[in-house]
């Protein structure tokens, strides 16, 4: 049986931090540059979990070609964590089952995790997010982050969800992306002029997490003040 991993966070929900406390000889896998300080008996190495195939998958996805285990050894000590960008960070303990978790929402791991991709196919292009989602399965602990804070819906049935704000779900959840008010002219009346569009809809009995910020109306917001050559 994995040893779980001590842990805290800080700052939640803006600007979330990741304490984590390793025992002597017990090692993290760690998203690359996700690493803000640790003690000086932790050891880092960098490494292609899962062989070329799995990391070019992961890299594909939005994550990094190489993830880095870091061990404590001969003494416990603290490895501090802060994700790219600011938001909130969410324990998972996997016991066997799987979650997915929006593409460069993978933080942090146990070595008894597996974290592979998932290809979406078309419900992922016409959702005007990424082709890929982290899949991870196996034993152990997790970590994923969000922009904005993190809020965990049990859904028991049907339930809508914009596509920018989903953060994680569990694998008990089916989902297909749809255009909110339907494929007609009503429902892309509403995506053009309402600012709503595609939403995803998870069917079944499991936990969803969301956030409560959208990256990308930051981004088109910002866009036009973006320098640019004359």
């Amino acid at each position: 049986m994995n040893q779980k991993i001590a842990y805290q966070t800080s700052h939640t929900p803006s600007y979330a931090s990741l304490q984590l406390t390793l025992q002597p000889n017990q090692t993290a896998v760690v998203e690359a540059g996700a690493m803000a300080a640790m003690d000086t008996c932790i050891k880092m190495k960098s490494k292609m979990k899962g062989g070329l195939m799995k990391s070019v998958g992961r890299m594909l996805a939005g994550e990094s070609l190489f993830l880095s285990e870091f061990t404590a050894i001969d003494r416990p000590g603290d490895l501090y964590l802060s994700p790219g960008v600011p938001g909130d960070i969410q324990h998972y303990y996997l016991n066997g089952n799987a979650l997915l978790v929006q593409s460069s929402g993978f933080v942090a791991s146990g070595t008894g995790v597996e974290i592979d991709t998932k290809f979406q196919g078309f419900k992922g292009f016409f959702s005007g997010e990424s082709l890929f989602l982290i899949r991870a399965t196996g034993q152990g602990d997790l970590w994923f982050s969000s922009y904005g804070a993190i809020l965990e819906v049990p859904v028991d049935g049907d339930y809508l969800v914009d596509t920018g704000y989903v953060v994680a779900f569990e694998d008990t959840l089916n989902y297909s992306a749809e255009m909110l008010g339907g494929l007609s002219l009503r429902g892309l009346k509403t995506g053009i002029f309402g600012g709503e569009g595609l939403v995803c809809r998870f069917r079944g009995r499991g936990r969803l997490w969301i956030q409560s910020r959208n990256l990308f109306p930051l981004l088109n917001f910002l866009n036009p003040f973006r320098p640019v050559k004359s």
